[in-house]
């Protein structure tokens, strides 16, 4: 029989609240400032487009150079989740559709013939990038960086019609090209936070797409401010740089778009 002084239990009862109250904190523990629980992000891309769309069709073979767009708005749906303080997940959507209509003109060499011609190409592209990863989060304090592997989505589909003077002879062809495909994602991360108002990110991202009808790569970039006027909304100025490369080896059709920015989305957080 063990026999226990006053002092000694009440030692024993103070240790144990102690160690409690310490594994309550540690599972209820806040995440970085610079992280939420949940969010969800809407807004609008303001991009300045950059297109080259170059093909095989019955007329000939279409090459439209690099051709500047108008700016367009393209919407953009963003979502974070956390599991936990150091674990999410990262979701991101926009869509990029575009007529466009550049002028064909130039000498080029197909499987050994020489082809001369100029032209109008009148286009519609469409494209679709929705994201998906699953993020690390190190770090702790008001700085942490991110490490995020997933898959990415993407889906593009051109609509058009190129005529012109091929070789002396004139002629025109329509044309519909229509691709879809599932790809592995890298993204990096930082988050800053300068107060409970004020936050600052940096993130980049990478798709690669190897092997079946269609490969390519699609590399991203952006930096952004958030300010909160109160604890559950917010407002995000952002900077986005894209670059998307498509290529389908059997008809040679490269598709390559850069895009680049102003972003703006209201922020809500949970």
């Amino acid at each position: 029989m063990i026999l226990r002084t006053p002092q000694a239990r009440h030692a024993i009862h103070t240790a144990t609240l102690l160690a409690l109250s310490t594994a309550t904190a540690l599972a209820w523990a806040d995440p970085s400032p610079a992280l939420d629980r949940a969010s969800v992000s809407l807004g609008a891309y303001y991009a300045n487009p950059r297109i080259n769309f170059e093909g095989d069709t019955n007329y000939g073979h279409i090459d439209s150079g690099s051709y500047k767009a108008d700016h367009v708005t393209l919407p953009r749906v963003r979502a974070q989740l956390l599991l936990g303080d150091t674990q999410g997940l990262d979701f991101d959507y926009y869509n990029y559709s575009k007529t466009y209509n550049p002028s064909l003109s130039g000498t080029t060499n197909r499987n050994g013939i020489p082809l001369t011609g100029n032209g109008k190409l009148d286009a519609k592209l469409k494209l679709d990038l929705a994201n998906l990863a699953y993020k690390w989060w190190l770090g702790s304090g008001n700085d942490v960086f991110g490490i995020g592997v997933g898959a990415a989505y993407y889906r593009a589909r051109l609509d058009g019609t190129a005529s012109g003077v091929l070789n002396g002879i004139a002629g025109n062809a329509s044309y519909s090209e229509n691709e879809s495909a599932f790809a592995p994602l890298l993204e990096l991360g930082w988050r800053h936070a300068f107060s409970e108002n004020v936050r600052m990110y940096v993130d980049a991202s990478g798709i690669r797409k190897s092997g079946g009808s269609i490969h390519g790569h699609i590399y991203g970039g952006a930096i952004g401010v958030e300010w909160y006027p109160t604890p559950a909304v917010g407002v995000v100025a952002e900077y986005s740089a894209t670059k998307i490369s498509l290529n389908r080896d059997r008809d040679a059709t490269d598709v390559n778009v850069r895009l680049n920015g102003p972003a703006a989305y209201v922020k809500f957080r949970f």
